[in-house]
């Protein structure tokens, strides 16, 4: 029987945090804006909220979304030319020796964010599902898009394994139900996971999947 698994892409797939980090600090200071904090504040948030907490509580939806496609061509012109060498390690080789499971990505990322690491990376063909933020109506931490995720995938969420770097991303796949692997590509608070593991050549993940799998 497969399992299904479920990732998140920024900093479970890519290892993005930084550029996305330095993408905000070039584009507030092109505003003239000094924001704190950056990365704590941003980490596992839709776009639309992040413009918001950053620029203004005024923004007319139109100011919203021009800021953050503004912020996110600096941040694909930024990623571009390491995007490679930025993919989590042993991702590309846990996708390719799970070639036949049912595999989907569920990530408040901006759509044009997950084509470029899908379509740069040579990734997409490992993903039957792709969901982004977009299409759901409440963004993580509200599980709807990993319910949405499971069910294009034909299964419960609580058949899922969901890949998760944030606190936001893991409250949102507990709420929906699924089990839980936290992937500490950068240090974060990740409660109430099943696993917590480095990258994806952490052995113990192996042995952990093995022990999911004789249960199922």
């Amino acid at each position: 029987m497969n399992t299904n698994f479920i990732f998140d892409l920024d900093g479970v797939v890519i290892d993005s945090m930084p550029v996305h980090t330095e993408a905000w600090r070039v584009y507030l200071d092109r505003l003239g804006i000094d924001c704190g904090d950056i990365e704590a504040r941003m980490h596992g948030r839709r776009n639309d909220d992040i413009v918001v907490e950053f620029i203004g509580a005024d923004l007319t939806p139109e100011e919203i979304f021009a800021h953050g496609a503004a912020k996110e061509r600096l941040y694909r012109d930024l990623m571009r030319p390491s995007l490679l060498a930025r993919l989590v390690p042993g991702v590309v080789a846990f996708l390719e020796a799970r070639n036949g499971s049912p595999i989907g990505l569920a990530s408040n990322a901006e759509p044009a964010n997950i084509d470029l690491v899908l379509d740069g990376a040579g990734l997409r063909q490992w993903f039957r599902v792709i969901v982004d933020g977009h299409q759901v109506d409440r963004p993580k931490p509200f599980p709807d898009i990993y319910l949405r995720a499971a069910n294009l995938l034909g299964t419960a969420p609580s058949e899922c394994i969901v890949f998760e770097d944030s606190p936001a991303g893991v409250a949102a796949a507990r709420e929906a139900g699924a089990r839980v692997v936290g992937v500490e590509t950068h240090p974060a608070d990740l409660r109430g996971v099943d696993l917590s593991i480095r990258d994806f050549r952490d052995p113990a993940l192996k042995e952990w999947l093995k022990s999911v799998e004789r249960r199922t």
